[in-house]
């Protein structure tokens, strides 16, 4: 309901991270008060030694609290380093995707123009008498194979960036997998530990 939810709001804001310090202050405060009141000397003893363990416990929980939040920092830096990595990896993604398109319009030029080679060579042939005629075919010939050579040296370029492209991908995800796993580990750890506190205080 709506009134427990609203007590133990006001029971977190109270205690803290929930590590019973509110039961520890009012422990120590009645301790302090017992202590004032005490009518024997025993008895002051008792209470000093009371607030004393009190006191040893506020500052074991003090300096839990303050090594969680250090370790909270260091992941947060090491979630910004895992970032900054993966933005740097799709960044460079994009440039080799650039450069792939680049790649795939010369191989589409160098296919068009070794077609119009063909269809030339196939007027030539329909003049084998002529002396220059037979001249250019072999220069034409000579470029289209040349042409060729690039051809299937762009191909093989474009064929290696498709399989480096795709290993990328496939870091990034994993890379993704792993951070959702952490999160997911972390967030268990945090319940587990908040279960453990909890039957503590029981």
């Amino acid at each position: 309901s709506s009134s427990s939810d609203e007590v133990i709001r006001k029971r977190l804001l109270i205690d803290g991270d929930g590590a019973g310090d509110d039961r520890r202050i009012n422990l120590l405060v009645k301790s302090f008060i017992k202590w004032c009141n005490s009518g024997s000397q025993e008895e002051g003893y008792s209470q000093y030694q009371r607030m004393l363990s009190t006191l040893s416990q506020c500052e074991f929980s003090m300096g839990k609290t303050l090594l969680v939040y250090d370790m909270n920092l260091r992941e947060m830096e090491n979630y910004e380093k895992i970032y900054k990595d993966i933005e740097n990896s799709i960044a460079a993604a994009h440039e080799k995707i650039s450069e792939c398109k680049k790649q795939i319009l010369q191989a589409k030029r160098i296919r068009k123009n070794r077609q119009e080679y063909d269809a030339l060579a196939k007027v030539i042939q329909h003049h084998p008498d002529r002396h220059e005629t037979l001249k250019q075919l072999e220069a034409l010939g000579k470029e289209l194979q040349n042409l060729s050579h690039i051809k299937e040296n762009v191909e093989d370029k474009l064929e290696l960036r498709r399989k480096q492209f795709h290993v990328l991908l496939s870091t990034i995800h994993e890379l993704q997998q792993t951070l959702e796993n952490d999160e997911k580990l972390s967030e268990a750890e945090e319940s587990q530990e908040t279960q453990m506190e909890a039957e503590t205080k029981q």
